[in-house]
């Protein structure tokens, strides 16, 4: 079974995740996983914290000349903002210094309910995990796990769907142009008029000391019908996805397809009718043609019934709540006085969802190649790849 654990602080020295289940033979390009993680510091309305780290990750096991071993992976990526927090974050106990204990907790962040749970007194025992630092890790991971698909022709795709309420136009556009062309927009978007009014946005927002949050789609292009299961309620695909965006610090809302607008229409209206003609095609998967026979006109679904692929393009979004650290903080209370004060302040973004675009891509490349392993799983390339083509054969010829 394909997991990975991850570990580290915002301030700490670095950050550290170990990837179990990985099989043998896969080629592995670290100035991959690396670009991801650089797409991830990238947007508009990012704050200084990208001004200070570049980051990079140590392959410090599980890789021999390229190619993954069958053994876990252990990846680091260093704090370099670590060399200004060393005494603050020390682990020695001769260091502890109250004066610079945090003591006003943030509205909508981790801070009071942690230190509640955890009974702490200072919040950043809990602010330096519950941090979106940590997605660092995650989007080393999910590039990773793009690794793992990309030998069956998968690809996921991320770019933002909505900023602030304004809404890119994208009409007449694939999946994949519509990626290529937000990949080089700052904000993450494929639409030209929508970019320039977010930024704008953007800019309001920082002036006056706020922060705005966005909607972000991430497409799975090449999956075969059958991953996941209807058999059990965690085994199905669409519920691992929503469980693994919901994860995602600032990560409100999950819909798959049409989500919530389905609710709006009658089943005449959503429900994706069925055809075959076997010179059809039911996926985009490139360089795997998929020629069942079967294929649908539309695709309301997002690519699943049943808890399971169903061939077409995965279709899943998220709503990224505006970020809980305000230039102009809101209303709090100080822990130790109980008297009325604003909430603390840290390093933030004024916008981060166009890297949450980046970290949606990795939270499902990673679950997809969970159920992907699942279906196929062998202790090698070789042997998935026999295990993945026997399949392809099987479903043609239904």
């Amino acid at each position: 079974m394909l997991r990975y654990f991850t570990a580290g602080e915002s301030h700490g020295p670095c950050l550290t995740t170990i990837i179990d289940g990985v099989p043998a033979g896969f080629p592995i390009d670290v100035q991959k996983i690396n670009h991801d993680l650089w797409r991830r510091q990238q947007g508009y309305g990012r704050g200084g914290r990208m001004l200070i780290e570049k980051d990079e990750v140590q392959i410090r096991s599980g890789i021999r000349w390229g190619e993954t071993l069958g053994s876990p992976v252990a990846l680091g990526i260093e704090n370099r903002d670590w060399k200004n927090w060393t005494k603050k974050m020390s682990a020695a106990s001769e260091d502890r210094d109250e004066s610079v204990a945090v003591t006003k907790p943030r509205p909508g962040h981790a801070d009071l309910t942690g230190i509640l749970k955890y009974h702490h007194a200072d919040i950043r025992n809990i602010l330096e995990r519950a941090s979106a630092r940590d997605t660092v890790s995650r989007t080393a991971v999910g590039s990773f796990c793009k690794q793992l698909l990309a030998p069956f022709g998968i690809k996921v795709l991320g770019y933002i769907r909505s900023l602030g309420g304004i809404e890119a136009k994208t009409e007449g556009l694939t999946h994949e142009e519509i990626f290529e062309r937000a990949d080089g927009s700052p904000v993450r978007v494929a639409d030209k008029e929508a970019e320039e009014k977010m930024i704008a946005l953007i800019d309001d927002c920082k002036e006056k000391g706020d922060t705005l949050g966005g909607i972000f789609e991430v497409v799975a292009l090449g999956l075969p019908p059958g991953l996941g299961s209807h058999s059990q309620w965690d085994h199905k695909l669409d519920g691992r996805l929503a469980r693994a965006i919901m994860s995602v610090q600032a990560i409100k809302g999950v819909e798959v397809g049409l989500g919530f607008e389905m609710a709006r229409r009658r089943g005449s209206q959503v429900h994706d009718e069925i055809f075959f003609d076997p010179q059809r095609m039911v996926s985009e998967g490139k360089p795997m043609i998929l020629s069942t026979g079967f294929y649908r006109r539309s695709n309301n679904s997002g690519g699943t019934e049943g808890g399971m692929s169903n061939g077409a393009p995965l279709v899943v979004r998220a709503a990224m709540k505006p970020l809980s650290t305000l230039m102009s903080p809101l209303q709090s209370v100080d822990l130790r006085s109980k008297q009325p004060a604003d909430a603390s302040v840290e390093r933030s973004d004024v916008c981060s969802a166009p890297a949450a675009a980046v970290v949606g891509e990795a939270v499902v490349a990673f679950e997809v190649a969970v159920v992907f392993l699942e279906k196929f799983g062998g202790d090698s390339l070789h042997e998935i790849r026999r295990n993945f083509e026997g399949y392809l054969e099987q479903i043609r010829n239904f």
